[in-house]
């Protein structure tokens, strides 16, 4: 429980402050080698072509303005895990006027 406590307070000071956070938690099994973070697609939608989930990304604290900035943090932290694109699944604007996205990041099946 103070562990849960601790956390919430922790966003909310990131939140609160301005700061902008991202993390990518892996989900896949096994390694991918690292990809060019430039060529890393980012999706609203689903891809067309077949992939497999290799991680779980949210970032929160940007400015509204700053999306490819947002993007491309978002992209820089995918790449070494050998992503291909990020599908967006959810994003927004808080209570504090700050952007915020959560998606997977995936690799392509060749």
């Amino acid at each position: 429980m103070k562990r849960k406590v601790i956390l919430g307070l922790l966003c909310v000071c990131l939140m609160a402050s301005g700061c902008a956070y991202v993390n990518v938690t892996k989900t896949a099994k096994g390694y991918f080698s690292p990809t060019d973070p430039d060529n890393i697609e980012i999706f609203m939608t689903m891809p067309a072509r077949k992939f497999t989930e290799i991680a779980t990304v949210t970032t929160v604290g940007w400015k509204p303005g700053n999306m490819a900035k947002m993007h491309n943090s978002l992209r820089a932290k995918s790449a070494p895990l050998g992503a291909d694109a990020i599908i967006l699944t959810a994003s927004g604007v808080d209570n504090s006027r700050l952007a915020w996205a959560s998606g997977v990041a995936v690799k392509y099946d060749d």
